[in-house]
């Protein structure tokens, strides 16, 4: 039988969060930020919070301040991965069109041409139904984007270098996935990785993409792919257990490393900096919690910053 959720005041909020052991120093003030933020969502933050063993008691001593301070610790690096992220989504389209258009043509009905993608038997739905989603954006998107109305009312097609400002990232990265072995490794050839490698780095930056354009909690999520071991992951010597390096796989930091691969290093210390001050502006409005515990709640190394230094 499924309960209902009854709808809570301000009031009945704050004497929630005090009886689950919650100090709250100034209740008007945490009227104003829960009215404004959402109650369901800072106390979302709380795990990092709560007693081991009573998840809906927090540790004494913790402040709302604290858990406040998390969700706004959260929101800024979401912000800052979010804009990196855009980034590197931009770049990789520009390097995917400006190789295809180089090999195939610039038409659609060239570069769209079915013989122009994996002639695996295993892939030929996949590759059919990629090229239909494509098609389709084409369809709906062709005559309302600006540059593609532009291309198409004066030329009569759609380079693809343009026909990627109306595909999402997702659509691109299942685009990547049904090209050729070949064109797949000339498109890695300049992150320094090979292809396999890359789509597993789509696929992980389209989840974190979703998870921040979409404002959810970013910064102990984990993703169900994993990324394969990397040169920075030996060189920071992170730490292993019986299943291999306990970070860097599938958290934050793993999107640390992919975006290390993909970003200019200009574009990668500019992040890593604002990275760095967001954690130590959290470090300095929590005192219930040690910064290692942070750290390994968003799945970082505690010398997370040394990848900066390293080529």
């Amino acid at each position: 039988m499924m309960t209902t959720k009854t709808f809570r005041t301000l009031d009945e909020q704050i004497s929630i969060l005090k009886s689950k052991g919650l100090t709250i120093n100034d209740e008007n003030y945490a009227r104003r930020i829960l009215y404004r933020e959402n109650y369901f969502f800072i106390s979302g933050y709380r795990h990092l919070f709560t007693v081991r063993g009573n998840k809906d008691h927090y540790i004494e001593g913790t402040t709302f301040d604290e858990l406040y301070a998390t969700f706004v610790f959260d929101r800024r690096i979401r912000n800052t991965f979010f804009k990196n992220i855009l980034i590197v989504e931009n770049n990789f389209k520009s390097i995917m069109s400006y190789q295809l258009s180089k090999k195939y043509g610039v038409k659609e009905k060239e570069y769209l041409e079915p013989k122009n993608f994996s002639q695996d038997s295993l892939q030929s739905r996949q590759v059919y139904d990629v090229l239909s989603k494509v098609k389709r954006q084409i369809r709906i998107n062709g005559s309302k984007h600006t540059a593609t109305y532009h291309y198409i009312n004066n030329y009569g097609y759609i380079p693809l270098w343009i026909l990627v400002k109306v595909l999402s990232f997702g659509i691109m990265s299942e685009f990547f996935d049904i090209l050729k072995y070949e064109d797949k490794e000339e498109i890695a050839k300049p992150y320094n990785v090979d292809a396999e490698t890359l789509m597993v780095f789509l696929s992980l930056l389209s989840n974190f993409r979703n998870v921040c354009a979409h404002e959810d909690i970013l910064y102990d999520h984990r993703t169900q792919r994993v990324i394969p071991d990397s040169i920075y992951h030996k060189e920071l010597s992170i730490p292993q257990n019986e299943d291999g390096y306990i970070y860097g796989k599938n958290d934050l930091f793993s999107l640390v490393i992919i975006l290390k691969h993909m970003l200019s290093a200009e574009e990668f210390d500019e992040m890593i900096d604002e990275i760095k001050k967001e954690v130590e502006l959290l470090d300095e409005a929590i005192d219930v919690v040690p910064l290692e515990t942070i750290l390994n709640k968003i799945g970082f190394p505690v010398n997370w910053y040394d990848i900066k230094k390293l080529d």
